[in-house]
């Protein structure tokens, strides 16, 4: 049983990881809808809160059906990080989550994100700024180390462990990997196995079929997993991994009226929450997602990201479903 504070998670829980620019409300929405046990927001600069940047804040905004959430802060700062650890808390989250792991040359040059791994005092210090700073549970997401010869998660997992975290996830990948090669989790079960480490460990990297989470969790021994890329424009990832560990069966994949019924849902969640222009013009990037596998659907697709009239789009969703549905028909 995966506990975080006071929040039970269940067996073996599967996390949606934060992403940047993908991991807000409406994507949350469609993710929490087909399985996502906890979920993270997009991480947001300490500072960025402190100064009331609006993106910042805009990022705050989470929603009682999300629940459990959390929010996701990062910073190389102490004392930003233990103020924006307190704006966080008056928002009311069940989590608090570090960024340790963000590979990002803009956020990394700020001594923040991944570039902290270079420094385990200044990641512990952070972590204790935040701890001692807000009521919640404090949870970190990190990577193994800077690069191959500074792989030093097991030593970073007892201190932060020591300082008061309560959950680590952890991405099987050092910075200088950034998303390349294979995730090694053979130092996430390490970690795992460490007789000292009380606190649930999820790994996270590279899981995107059923079949690879049960073998993850089996030969890795992790108390869950959490998912970044599988689940962009397939949340039915979740339901399907559950579905595989609870029965050994697979579940039938969504059909094409299930795929675009989703990606409309998850297009008039962005629409509402960031208004038409914005919302139309950052769900774009999702479509390929969602219509990924299906033949000669370039030229359907191009139309969706050309267009910014509202009604044009769900017409063309609606195209791509009657023309989809008849060819799978026949």
């Amino acid at each position: 049983m995966a506990r975080i504070g006071n929040i039970d998670l269940g067996d073996f829980p599967l996390l949606l990881a934060p992403m940047e620019d993908v991991s807000d409300p409406p994507f949350r929405a469609v993710c929490k809808e087909h399985g996502a046990d906890l979920m993270y927001t997009e991480f947001i600069s300490s500072e960025g809160l402190i100064r009331d940047a609006m993106k910042s804040r805009q990022k705050l905004d989470i929603f009682d059906y999300e629940r459990p959430i959390g929010i996701q802060i990062f910073g190389g700062d102490e004392e930003a990080m233990g103020l924006a650890a307190k704006i966080v808390d008056t928002t009311n989250p069940d989590i608090v989550d570090i960024n340790f792991g963000c590979p990002v040359k803009k956020v990394v040059c700020k001594g923040a994100g991944a570039g902290v791994l270079k420094d385990i005092d200044l990641m512990v210090r952070l972590t204790k700024a935040v701890v001692n700073a807000t009521r919640l549970p404090v949870t970190v997401k990190t990577r193994l180390g800077w690069d191959n010869n500074t792989k030093n998660i097991e030593e970073v997992a007892m201190r932060l462990q020591d300082v008061g975290i309560q959950a680590l996830s952890i991405h099987g990948r050092t910075r200088v990997q950034m998303y390349k090669g294979e995730a090694d989790w053979s130092l996430i079960a390490k970690v795992k196995e460490n007789p000292r480490i009380h606190i649930p460990i999820f790994g996270n990297g590279d899981v995107d079929t059923p079949q690879k989470a049960l073998e993850y969790k089996n030969r890795y021994g992790v108390d869950g997993i959490m998912i970044g890329r599988a689940a962009i424009g397939y949340p039915w990832i979740f339901r399907e991994i559950k579905h595989f560990l609870a029965t050994g069966t697979m579940l039938e994949p969504p059909t094409i009226s299930e795929r675009i019924d989703v990606c409309r849902k998850h297009l008039l969640g962005s629409v509402s929450w960031k208004g038409q222009k914005l919302g139309i013009l950052e769900m774009r990037r999702h479509y390929a997602s969602y219509l990924k596998g299906l033949s000669h659907v370039k030229e359907f697709r191009n139309r969706l990201v050309t267009t910014e009239d509202l009604s044009e789009i769900e017409g063309i969703l609606q195209e791509i479903e009657q023309h989809y549905s008849l060819a799978l028909a026949v």
